[in-house]
């Protein structure tokens, strides 16, 4: 499992990413940074990481954060473990990821964080389109607008 052609995002979707733009057009929020991080492939590594990031998150003081994933599958661990970290810190957090129907999560979501599938095709699975599935500017709204409910 991982990223299928719907998931990927493309070089022009980094450049004008929906979420980002948003973000900078926003006059309540103050973005304080934008963190990537790789999927390690084994446990010990992914709570390894998660914890770097959560030590990173923690030092930066957000009132909120958003955590996108463009990738399905054994990711979902990695993603659910990082909210679970947020939570765990009272750092109010909305998850993006694609779930549809073959993508249910590994993990549950222990953290009880709001996610919003980004998936778009019809019957809730990867698809050949490429970028079909990736965060768009409603899917960043809804982000932003539950964070900004959770946050209050």
């Amino acid at each position: 499992m991982g990223i299928g052609p719907s998931t990927k995002e493309t070089t022009r979707h980094h450049f004008k990413d929906p979420l980002l733009e948003l973000l900078g057009e926003d006059n309540d929020c103050r973005p304080v940074g934008v963190i990537v991080a790789g999927i390690a492939a084994d446990y010990e590594s992914k709570k390894y990481i998660i914890d770097r990031l959560g030590t990173w998150v923690g030092a930066l003081k957000p009132d909120g954060a958003i955590v996108s994933m463009d990738s399905w599958g054994n990711s979902h661990i990695d993603f659910n473990l990082i909210l679970e970290k947020l939570s765990n810190m009272n750092i109010p957090a909305v998850g993006l990821c694609f779930q549809g129907k073959q993508a249910e999560p590994v993990t549950p979501n222990s953290s009880h964080a709001v996610v919003i599938d980004i998936n778009k095709s019809p019957g809730g699975r990867e698809t050949e389109v490429l970028g079909e599935s990736n965060i768009n500017r409603q899917d960043a709204r809804k982000a932003l607008a539950m964070l900004k409910l959770l946050s209050k």
